[in-house]
């Protein structure tokens, strides 16, 4: 099965509206040559979400955000609902990035009402799962996912359609570790079989499953070149333009 890349560029907190500007136009100007061999997502603030959307309109470019709310709409201050996020120009939206589950609590429940929020307004998913440094020591790593993609249970496969997976060891985030390719490689596969099982074999081919955790130009080649690795989540190393078209020219070798 030839699944079609996916470099994103999770841009979290960081970047005042004109540096994320600038910094959408860099990365356009770098990848424009590249955008029709591989899917090319940036992930800015929200706050930039509208302005980024417009400057990649008619480009082969998507847009995401980082998160939304649960809820439809309603009397809920300071929450961003799916389709107002839709209605900004996004396509994509980040559900249980680490971060939103650490350090903001949020529940599977939570995240399963987010995932249908996100479909019903016509964006895709790209849901996020992984395991902190203490259960993989513990070797219970594979049951702690598997409880996380319990999530996805539930959904159609017309909706898997619109659903990417996001493998982002906890442990790995932001600590200048990575899983080794191998490692990552396991964990894809061992997900893989899971939507084979639980959603359909032909799902399973079709659902992309990304790689989320340090990637750098440095390791992204060898994480890529495994089968089941269909494109990288990127934190850090998106927030410069040349780092992130590395990673996004190593999807290509």
């Amino acid at each position: 099965m030839n699944r079609k890349k996916l470099i994103a560029g999770n841009h979290k907190m960081y970047t005042t509206l004109a540096e994320g500007i600038q910094l959408a136009k860099d990365v356009h100007n770098l990848l424009k040559s590249k955008a029709e061999q591989v899917d090319i997502l940036i992930i800015p603030p929200f706050t930039h979400l509208f302005a980024v959307s417009g400057i990649l309109k008619n480009t082969p470019f998507f847009t995401g955000a980082q998160n939304c709310s649960s809820e439809k709409e309603g009397a809920y201050t300071g929450e961003i609902s799916a389709s107002m996020i839709h209605s900004a120009g996004a396509s994509f939206v980040l559900v249980g990035h680490s971060e939103r589950r650490n350090y903001f609590n949020e529940t599977e429940e939570q995240l399963h009402q987010k995932i249908k929020q996100a479909l019903n307004a016509g964006l895709q998913v790209i849901f996020c799962f992984g395991e902190p440094l203490e259960i993989r020591e513990a070797g219970g790593y594979k049951t702690y996912i598997l409880n996380q993609l319990h999530t996805l249970k539930g959904f159609s496969g017309e909706e898997w359609n619109a659903i990417t997976l996001a493998y982002e060891p906890v442990w790995a985030i932001g600590t200048g570790k990575n899983a080794d390719k191998e490692q990552a490689q396991e964990v894809h596969a061992f997900c893989r079989q899971w939507i084979s099982e639980n959603i359909s074999a032909e799902t399973a081919q079709n659902t992309r499953i990304l790689y989320g955790g340090s990637v750098k130009p440095e390791n992204a080649a060898d994480l890529l070149s495994m089968p089941d690795i269909d494109g990288a989540l990127v934190g850090g190393a998106s927030l410069q333009a040349s780092s992130f078209a590395a990673i996004v020219n190593a999807s290509l070798v």
